[in-house]
């Protein structure tokens, strides 16, 4: 096992990698994509921005409910429409963009508590 850390978007991690030989890469089940999950002791889930783009629609205002999964906006970049989803149950607690509003990576688009 060897530790590394490395930096995304600005944002240090510590990772652990694990070396295998070849043979159990074949025997291995396929890996799922990350899950993000609430935080359990109440804390405010913040959405942002994936990518740089434009807001088409926001689907959503401030006091709506919302279940995982739900689309909040969306979100065209590379002339392609993207769901912005919500990620957890809760209650949209701010929206901060607009319909037309040009948005960078990380840009928080709305906070659900």
């Amino acid at each position: 096992m060897k530790q590394y850390k490395v930096t995304v978007n600005g944002t240090a991690y510590e990772i652990t990698l694990e070396e295998i030989d070849a043979n159990s890469v074949k025997n291995a089940p396929a890996a799922s994509a990350p899950v993000n999950t609430p935080a359990s002791n109440g804390e405010d889930e913040t959405v942002v921005a994936p990518m740089p783009g434009n807001i088409l629609d926001v689907k959503v205002q401030n006091g709506a409910s919302v279940k995982k999964g739900d689309v909040l906006m969306i979100l065209e970049a590379m002339k392609m429409e993207n769901e912005i989803m919500a990620p957890v149950d809760g209650t949209v607690k701010s929206v901060n963009v607009t319909k037309g509003a040009s948005v960078e990576t990380g840009a928080v688009l709305c906070v659900i508590g």
